[in-house]
C-alpha cells in the first residue's frame, strides 16, 4: 500500500490541529459563559439597611381587613405543595377580592442547602418587579432543582423564563446583597416561635399544618376574623 505523500500528511496534521484548537476555544467560551455557582451566607449580621422600608413580600390590598404572614422554605416539600395546590385558591377566593393581604417571609431550614439561594433568587426578581412570578416558578419546579448539587443554574433559567434582565440578575446574585434580608426574616420567625414550615400567622396566632393546611381551612379562619355584618 502506497504511503501518503508528504503534502497530504501535513494537511491532515493541520486539520487535526485546527480541530483541537476549535475544541479548546469552545471549552474556554463555555467556562467563561457558564453560570457560576452561587453561595448565600447564613447567620449574617442584620444591618438597618437590610430591613429599611421592607417588611415582607406583600400581595393584596392595603385595605384588606386580615393580614396573613407565611413563613416558608423554598426547598420544603410541604411548602411546595401548599404553594402549588392550595395557594392559587386562596389567591382567587381571599386575596383578589380584597379580604386578605398576604405577606411572605423566608424561613430557610438548615438542612436544605438550596433554600437561601432560592430565596435570594426571588429577592433579585423582586428587584425587577417579578417576585411573585419567580416565587411561583421556583415552587412549581421544586422537584427539578432540589436534587441538584448546584441549583443556581436552574434558578437563572427560571429568571430568564419570567422575563428578568439576566445581566442585572447575575450581578444581584453574585453580590449576595439580600443575605441580611433573608436572615432578618428568619429571625423574625424565630422570635414569634416558628418551628417548622410552612407556618402561618393569622389573627395573632401561629398555625403549622392542621387548621391552616388547606385553602378551605384558611378561608374559615379568615371569615371568622372578619367583622360580622349587623343583623
Amino acid at each position: 500500500m502506497a504511503a501518503s505523500p508528504p503534502a497530504a500528511r501535513v494537511s491532515r496534521f493541520y486539520l487535526v490541529l485546527g480541530a483541537l484548537a476549535l475544541a479548546g476555544i469552545a471549552a474556554l467560551v463555555y467556562q467563561v459563559k457558564k453560570p457560576r455557582a452561587v453561595s448565600i451566607p447564613a447567620n449574617v449580621t442584620v444591618l438597618a439597611a437590610d430591613t429599611a422600608g421592607f417588611r415582607g413580600y406583600l400581595l393584596g390590598s392595603d385595605s384588606a381587613k386580615v393580614e396573613i404572614s407565611e413563613y416558608a422554605d423554598y426547598q420544603c416539600p410541604f411548602c411546595g405543595d401548599f404553594a402549588t395546590v392550595q395557594f392559587p385558591a386562596i389567591r382567587q377566593q381571599l386575596i383578589d377580592p380584597g379580604l386578605v393581604r398576604w405577606r411572605f417571609r423566608d424561613w430557610p431550614l438548615q438542612q436544605h442547602p438550596h433554600s437561601r439561594v432560592a430565596a435570594h433568587a426571588a429577592a433579585c426578581a423582586d428587584e425587577q418587579g417579578k417576585f411573585w412570578p419567580m416565587h411561583s416558578k421556583i415552587f412549581e419546579q421544586q422537584g427539578e432543582w432540589s436534587p441538584q448539587r448546584d441549583a443556581s443554574g436552574r434558578f437563572r433559567s427560571y429568571a430568564q423564563q419570567v422575563g428578568l434582565d439576566l445581566a442585572k440578575y447575575d450581578e444581584c446574585m453574585r453580590s449576595a446583597k439580600y443575605a441580611g434580608r433573608i436572615q432578618a426574616s428568619q429571625e423574625e420567625g424565630n422570635r414569634l416561635g416558628v418551628s417548622g414550615t410552612p407556618t402561618f400567622l393569622i389573627g395573632g396566632r401561629l398555625y403549622t399544618g392542621g387548621k391552616a393546611s388547606t385553602s378551605d381551612s384558611i378561608r374559615a379562619l379568615v371569615l371568622n376574623l372578619l367583622p360580622k355584618a349587623p343583623q
